[in-house]
């Protein structure tokens, strides 16, 4: 069992930037992989981010790419988000999420195991 918390989300103005950190509790961090996606009122969960084990691969939702940058530190049991150049329709609940695979499906909801219970990301225009 892998727990995932999110944290750092907050009310920001478009143009700026934000951190989302994302802490992993329980079994070993470093072999899962680790996705971000968010969800907004009356629309589906969709893909923002992933990164696998090592670090070594990512993948980004068309929307977000070039904007926005996951990380991961094993050694903290954390991986971050960070979001530059935001605007209004980044507005969503952010959540996190824990796989034991890396694969090709890494952009569906469906592929992760674990889920945090997601964090607010406003962005005022």
């Amino acid at each position: 069992q892998v727990r995932v918390v999110e944290s750092g989300g907050g009310l920001v103005q478009a143009g700026d930037s934000l951190r989302l950190s994302c802490g992993a509790s329980g079994r070993a961090f470093a072999p899962y992989a680790m996705g971000w996606f968010r969800q907004a009122p009356g629309k589906k969960r969709e893909f923002v981010a992933a990164i696998s084990w090592s670090g070594g691969s990512t993948d980004y939702g068309d929307s977000v790419k070039g904007r926005f940058a996951i990380s991961r530190d094993n050694g903290a049991n954390t991986v971050y988000l960070q979001m530059n150049s935001l605007k209004p329709e980044d507005t969503a609940v952010y959540y996190c999420a824990a796989d034991s695979r890396w694969g090709a499906k890494m952009d569906r909801p469906e592929t992760y195991e674990y889920w945090g219970q997601g964090t607010q990301v406003t962005v005022a225009s």
